[in-house]
């Protein structure tokens, strides 16, 4: 560790962009959320700041002018735009008397979407990155430190350094069609798909598609530079407005959707609903892509200025699965929460954060909780888990 030195810093413009990026791209699945690009742009625009609670604080470990690892991290002052839920804790902590803001998160802002957290070069490097952390929040006397939605070395490094895990779970669709000798391979085509599953589960995603057909929608989709700024305008009208729907702001800026458009449109993919060949609604996916392929498709935002029965479902999840198909996608994760999205072929996974408290009598008594929260989780994956919506057999 002797020729290892820990830097802070509170600015992205203070690293170099490739360096950043390569250690991302030495990661199993490089995540598009943890793109110099895409932290760069929530900060530049505003989005995530330290006004709206989240002070960015960058961790970095290097080996003389090598970067060897490094994580965005965020002192927060609340704990709204992170999805995975402590507000408990914080309760806990104010009625007897303990602040527990500030507090750090190792996350990206606004994005619960499971990923590598600590960018590092090699184990080593992400446990000394871990334990940098660890020291960090001590020095700066914060009431506890989480990494949400980590990778699963970023899980096995923080359980090493004795943080305590906890559990949620998404819903994750995968592009897997059954073979005739065991082996699995892309669904050739939407209704082999539909094929996979149960009558009851195909019959009602058919009846949803002809209500959107019959009030006739239909779609279109465009990816990267060929998504007009005027659909991106009409996109952002779309997903403000199904914030405001649910009495919020928007978390993210249309500049920084703009920044998107510029820096790295390659990794977004737009569908509009039309009807009358007007715009009426909107879905924004992103891609982790290797080249020009698509690997993982990611269900972001959406929204819409006309209702029209199951539009939701047809924009957020058919019209994205048949892409997904159509471009040999491997798997599409429609986001936090929903066990609605299961009747769509949306399976549970379990997601993993990881938690060091400050305070030695708090830290036992959450430790007890994540037990029993631990096996809640377990029941509720076995209850999910025999409501298969797949044939039997």
């Amino acid at each position: 560790m002797n020729d290892y030195v820990i830097r802070v810093v509170a600015s992205l413009s203070d690293l170099d962009p490739k360096a950043w990026n390569a250690l991302l791209a030495g990661e199993a699945q490089p995540s598009p959320f943890m793109r110099y690009e895409y932290l760069a742009a929530l900060h530049d625009s505003g989005s995530a700041s330290p006004e709206s609670g989240w002070m960015p604080q960058f961790i970095t470990l290097w080996r003389g002018e090598q970067l060897r690892a490094a994580c965005p991290a965020y002192i927060k002052t609340h704990s709204y735009g992170e999805y995975v839920f402590d507000w408990a804790w914080a309760n806990a902590y104010e009625q007897h008397g303990l602040a527990y803001y500030p507090k750090a998160v190792v996350a990206v802002p606004f994005t619960p979407v499971p990923g590598a957290r600590l960018l590092a070069r090699d184990p080593q490097d992400r446990t000394l990155l871990v334990q940098a952390l660890v020291a960090w929040c001590k020095k700066e006397e914060l009431s506890s430190l989480h990494l949400l939605f980590g990778a699963d070395a970023d899980i096995a490094a923080c359980t090493e350094a004795g943080l305590m895990l906890r559990n949620t779970v998404q819903f994750h669709w995968t592009n897997a069609a059954p073979g005739e000798s065991g082996e699995t391979a892309g669904y050739v085509d939407f209704e082999s798909f539909l094929a996979s599953l149960s009558h009851d589960k195909r019959k009602k995603i058919r009846q949803e598609r002809r209500k959107v057909a019959e009030a006739g929608v239909t779609f279109r989709w465009s990816r990267g530079a060929d998504i007009a700024r005027s659909d991106w305008d009409f996109f952002y009208r779309c997903y403000a407005r199904t914030y405001r729907e649910h009495g919020n702001p928007p978390y993210l800026s249309r500049d920084f959707f703009q920044r998107m458009a510029d820096t790295m449109p390659e990794a977004w993919l737009l569908f509009v609903a039309e009807r009358e060949g007007k715009p009426i609604a909107t879905s924004l996916i992103a891609l982790s892509t290797h080249g020009d392929e698509a690997l993982v498709a990611y269900g972001r935002y959406w929204g819409a200025v006309e209702r029209v029965d199951c539009l939701h479902f047809e924009a957020c999840y058919y019209q994205p699965l048949a892409w997904c198909i159509a471009h040999g996608a491997r798997r599409f994760e429609g986001g936090a929460q929903g066990e609605h999205k299961m009747a769509r072929a949306l399976m549970p996974v379990k997601t993993t954060s990881a938690h060091w408290l400050a305070h030695p009598g708090f830290a036992d008594a959450v430790e007890r909780f994540l037990e029993r929260e631990g096996e809640g989780i377990e029941n509720y994956m076995d209850h999910l888990g025999e409501r298969s919506p797949f044939k039997a057999g």
